[in-house]
């Protein structure tokens, strides 16, 4: 399983996210710290889950880190995280989820 895989099936488990973008955006950054050869070390999350309603930026980026602690020690090094509540903008075009 890749970890891209590993990320997207651990986040539908704990979060029910009802929008869920997991991209791997290692090649931007080939021969920065943590880069590998093979990618999977950058990734960037776009979450849309009831779980964020009420929930402050922080304690929403929180809740993802917990839910992807494992993904460290699987080769995770960076991680970008847009996490929404239902109904609330969307910065990438301003749609509602």
């Amino acid at each position: 399983m890749t970890l891209t895989d590993w990320i997207t099936q651990e986040l539908q488990g704990r979060l029910h996210p009802t929008e869920l973008t997991v991209t791997d955006e290692s090649e931007q950054h080939h021969g920065h710290a943590g880069w590998r050869e093979g990618g999977e070390t950058h990734f960037r999350i776009h979450i849309v889950s009831e779980a964020f309603s009420g929930k402050s930026r922080v304690d929403r980026h929180r809740l993802v880190n917990e839910a992807l602690k494992g993904a460290f020690a699987k080769g995770l090094h960076a991680l970008a995280i847009e996490a929404r509540a239902p109904g609330e903008p969307d910065p990438r075009g301003n749609r509602r989820a």
